[in-house]
């Protein structure tokens, strides 16, 4: 007899928590999980999560927090809180990253260490609280968040002044995300915690679409799809791997890039 899931694509009565859950691509996420029944705990940093939210009309379903991943005591701290108060989350979604917006020329050791800490240590600190939590429950799905830029290199051509390409550091911190999916993913993957990432291609944020057109048509002229993407195209991509319509998929990097990485 076929084993079937009921309802593969469900999220209703769950509990997942997103960094960085007030910023582009996060709002987005937020109000999809919201919509489809989640319980949402929505972190980013001070004061951002309590004014996105206010502008939802769901107080109930999305609670807002405030939290600086980089500091990585104060992250631990807050993960084993909320697990105290609000039980082990049935998600985990990160989207917080780290840059310095600096040529490779001008960036120094400082920086190259603190991007380091802000990307790929504080994604480590948060996935390892929660998931240790959610391994010793026996379920449980992390999505971390890569890049287009963590699997290829920036093209030249589609940074014309005054655009900047995107900086080495932060490519680097985001292949870095793309091993640690894998290896969480091997690690946990008896007790029933899933760990898996997403590549976003080009997302630029409103400012950069109303502010630079010209780069904005570069953008969409490199992508195989011939447009940047949506942010709710980001949403469906988290919603799936957070659903049991994912449950034997674990270690996969899920590019969202318009077949930006083909070519």
């Amino acid at each position: 007899m076929k084993e079937t899931i009921p309802r593969p694509f469900s999220l209703e009565n769950r509990s997942v928590w997103v960094f960085g859950g007030a910023g582009y691509l996060g709002q987005s996420v937020v109000t999809l999980l919201s919509e489809m029944g989640c319980r949402v705990l929505c972190v980013d940093l001070p004061g951002r999560a309590e004014n996105f939210v206010q502008t939802l009309g769901r107080p109930s379903a999305v609670v807002p927090a405030s939290l600086d991943v980089r500091d990585g005591a104060k992250a631990t701290a807050f993960v084993q809180e909320q697990i105290r108060e609000h039980g082990v989350p049935d998600g985990l979604v990160n989207l917080t990253f780290a840059s310095t917006a600096k040529k490779m020329e001008d960036l120094t050791e400082q920086d190259f260490d603190d991007v380091n800490h802000g990307g790929i240590t504080s994604t480590f600190l948060l996935a390892r609280e929660a998931g240790t939590a959610m391994a010793e429950r026996g379920s449980g799905s992390l999505v971390l968040f890569s890049s287009m830029y963590g699997a290829v290199s920036p093209y030249p051509e589609v940074y014309q002044a005054p655009m900047t390409k995107n900086p080495v550091e932060y490519g680097v911190g985001k292949a870095g995300i793309v091993q640690m999916t894998r290896y969480l993913a091997v690690h946990w993957g008896k007790s029933g915690v899933r760990c898996n990432c997403i590549s976003p291609g080009p997302f630029p944020n409103p400012a950069v679409q109303r502010e630079h057109p010209d780069f904005i048509q570069r953008l969409s002229e490199k992508s195989p799809m011939g447009r940047i993407g949506q942010p709710s195209e980001i949403a469906g991509a988290v919603a799936f791997l957070l659903s049991d319509a994912s449950s034997y998929l674990t270690g996969h990097n899920l590019p969202v890039d318009g077949g930006w990485t083909c070519w």
